[in-house]
């Protein structure tokens, strides 16, 4: 990634991140995104563990042949759940930097679909 781009995704995630408030009720779903694959845990920040995570290289999703923005809504289904089976039906949307648009839309809509509420 070059130093423009990385500088612009640093501001952007602390914009994000000051606008985030995180409770116990509703844990911090976030979002990452490299070239070939999307991982998505939820993070309970005032415990500071990860509660559950999905990602395209879980055992399941690495051998589906398909899109990756396809790949990202499988993900997102596999988030919310992981998230249901722990008792967590909230969360706090954090695209880290990313925008909302491509892939990251399409987790966010696919978690939506499978329970969570953000």
């Amino acid at each position: 990634m070059s130093n423009k781009k990385l500088a612009r995704r640093t501001r952007l995630k602390r914009s994000i991140a000051g606008k985030i408030t995180v409770s116990a009720e509703r844990p911090r779903l976030v979002v990452f995104r490299s070239n070939s694959e999307i991982y998505a845990q939820i993070i309970d920040d005032l415990k500071g563990i990860t509660v559950c995570s999905a990602s395209t290289l879980d055992s399941e999703l690495s051998k589906v042949k398909d899109t990756k923005v396809a790949k990202a809504a499988m993900v997102g289904k596999k988030i919310a759940e992981k998230a249901q089976a722990s008792g967590i039906s909230k969360v706090v949307f954090d695209r880290n930097g990313y925008l909302y648009h491509g892939r990251v839309k399409n987790l966010a809509d696919a978690a939506r679909e499978g329970g969570l509420q953000f």
